[in-house]
C-alpha cells in the first residue's frame, strides 16, 4: 500500500550537486569564495535529505509496521525534506549571485524559488500525512494513495530544482564548486547512493 510512495521516490535519492572531479585552475577568488559558502554545508544537507529518502522508501517495503508507524516514518521523512531543502535555499540565498558569471543572479534566484516551493510541498506532504486516520486500515490506504499521487507532482518540482541547480553549476561556478572540499565529499556520497539506491 505504501510501495507507490516509494516508486515515487526511487531514483531521487539526493538532490546533488551535479559535479565532476575536475578541480579549478587559478580560477576567480570571489567565485572561489562564493563555492565555498556554498559547499561547506552541502555534506550535512545532502546527509538529511538522503536519509529522508531511505527512511520513505524502507518504510514503503515494509510489509509488517503498522499504519501508525507507516504514518510516523513517513512524517518525519517528509519534516527531513522539507528542512533540508529549505536550508539549502537558504544557503544559496544567503551566498548571493555567483560573481563573474552571466545570468548569475538570475539562475541563483530560480534555485531559491525552487527550492523553497519543494520544501513547501514537502512540508504539505507531511501535514497529509499527519491527517491520514490510522485507525481504519482502509481508509488509511486511501489516504496513502492520495499522498502518493501527490507524490508525483512533488516529483515534477524536485526535477525541475535539479535543472535549475545544473544550471546554476555550470561553466566557471562547476569549477569552483568541484575544488572546495564539501562538495567533492557530496559528489562522492551522491555517487555511492545512486550506485546502491536504485
Amino acid at each position: 500500500m505504501n510501495k507507490k510512495l516509494a516508486a515515487a521516490l526511487s531514483g531521487g535519492a539526493v538532490l546533488a550537486l551535479a559535479l565532476t572531479g575536475c578541480t579549478s585552475d587559478e580560477g576567480n577568488k570571489e567565485l572561489d569564495a562564493w563555492a565555498k559558502k556554498v559547499c561547506d554545508a552541502v555534506p550535512a544537507q545532502n546527509a538529511k535529505i538522503s536519509a529522508a529518502y531511505v527512511a520513505i522508501t524502507k518504510a514503503a517495503k515494509d510489509t509488517t509496521s503498522t499504519p501508525k508507524e507507516l504514518q510516523q516514518a513517513d512524517s518525519k521523512a517528509f519534516q527531513d525534506l522539507a528542512d533540508g531543502y529549505k536550508e539549502r535555499a537558504a544557503l544559496i540565498s544567503s551566498a548571493g549571485a555567483p560573481p563573474g558569471v552571466e545570468d548569475g543572479a538570475k539562475t541563483q534566484k530560480d534555485v531559491v524559488t525552487k527550492l523553497t516551493a519543494l520544501s513547501a510541498a514537502y512540508a504539505d506532504l507531511k501535514k497529509r500525512v499527519d491527517g491520514l486516520d490510522t485507525k481504519d486500515q482502509g481508509k488509511f490506504a486511501s489516504g496513502l494513495k492520495e499522498v502518493s499521487a501527490e507524490m508525483k507532482q512533488v516529483e515534477t518540482q524536485r526535477k525541475s530544482a535539479i535543472t535549475a541547480l545544473k544550471k546554476l553549476e555550470s561553466g566557471d561556478t562547476k569549477k569552483a564548486l568541484t575544488s572546495q572540499e564539501g562538495c567533492k565529499q557530496a559528489a562522492v556520497a551522491s555517487g555511492a547512493a545512486g550506485a546502491s539506491g536504485s
